[in-house]
């Protein structure tokens, strides 16, 4: 009989598990292996692999430092923003890590104590109501199994199996697909890019160098022949003169874009989600490390007083990640309104000159 479950060991339940592993019996179940690292054998997540400030302040208000190998070339200090609809270009200063997602996540789950049982390969399946708990259904290595626990935590992501179950009422967050190609590249940019341009999507697509790499993506609406689309977004881009070279490999997720504080949602007393299975992502630019720590971190502070009543203190403590989605949506028109965003650049604001 475990205290806890925790389905999914990214940044969510990784965290979660480091900070509670040593007062509760916990499972953490993953469908990655990720407790053998292998070169040969990668396990790609679709994502661009910037660490923003809002990610890195959780990192050190967690008391943590990110190994250099984590880390990956180019280190750079700006972002392009190329608005095809308006044809204006303006370059910002930010502050992002650029690392290697992987090696983030396994450095994620390293910090986890040895009292934890992590099942890596492993595939949850479902649920039922027992008394004092639930039991659960997974697969590993092709074998059925059941654990019983007393908490379930859904952190296995946008896609999440737990919240389809638990909150089918619940109004789901508008649903993107992240495609994103690798490129060799033996020039890398001097510079991030984001490119937005209406005709591709109502969101934004990205240029990321990394090592001897060119990562092009786009968050495209499902609705729309998203393929087709993101060939389009090359071909401008080729026009502009951007060269990719032979392509390495391409990648897909679906991203859960929050356009309302109501699609946020934590489940319910035993079963309870955190990260981006709660909806925890920013609707302005999809990042989801900090929320995923940040929410993982209150889930663990709620635990701290035990398990009963754990809910109720957690859903308290989230109300500032709704307070934040919401000011991040009311940012969305000056980066996603056409007339808006060329007010903002033609206006020269924190760009560099």
């Amino acid at each position: 009989m475990y205290d806890i479950v925790i389905v999914g060991a990214g940044p969510a339940g990784a965290n979660l598990a480091r900070l509670i592993g040593d007062k509760y019996k916990i499972l953490l179940i993953d469908k990655r292996d990720l407790g053998n690292y292998n070169p040969k054998q990668r396990i790609h997540k679709c994502c661009g692999g910037l660490l923003a400030p809002d990610a890195q302040k959780m990192i050190a208000k967690l008391g943590l430092g990110v190994p250099k190998d984590v880390l990956v070339d180019p280190q750079l200090f700006a972002v392009r923003a190329i608005d095809l609809t308006n044809n204006l270009e303006r370059l910002y200063q930010r502050f992002y890590y650029n690392m290697d997602r992987e090696k983030f996540d396994r450095w994620m789950v390293s910090l986890i104590p040895d009292s934890v049982d992590k099942k890596f390969n492993s595939f949850f399946k479902g649920f039922v109501k027992i008394q004092g708990g639930y039991e659960i259904r997974y697969i590993t290595n092709g074998q059925e199994e059941t654990a019983k626990t007393r908490i379930i935590v859904g952190a296995d992501g946008a896609s999440s199996k737990l919240r389809k179950i638990i909150g089918k009422d619940v109004g789901i967050p508008e649903k993107y697909i992240a495609i994103q190609e690798w490129f060799e590249c033996s020039h890398p940019m001097p510079y991030f890019i984001a490119i937005f341009d209406e005709e591709i999507t109502d969101f934004y697509s990205w240029l990321i160098p990394k090592d001897n790499y060119l990562l092009l993506g786009s968050a495209l609406r499902l609705r729309d022949n998203f393929r087709e689309k993101y060939n389009v977004l090359k071909r401008k881009l080729t026009q502009l003169g951007f060269n990719f070279g032979d392509k390495i490999k391409m990648e897909s997720a679906y991203i859960y874009r929050p356009k309302k504080v109501s699609q946020f949602y934590v489940g319910m007393d035993g079963v309870t989600l955190i990260g981006e299975a709660a909806g925890a992502i920013s609707p302005s630019s999809a990042e989801g490390i900090s929320y995923a720590l940040k929410s993982s971190l209150y889930l663990a502070q709620s635990l701290e007083k035990g398990i009963d009543g754990y809910f109720d203190r957690y859903k308290n403590m989230v109300k500032d990640i709704k307070l934040n989605l919401f000011i991040k949506n009311l940012k969305c028109p000056a980066m996603y309104n056409p007339l808006v965003r060329k007010l903002v650049m033609v206006s020269g604001v924190r760009c560099i000159k």
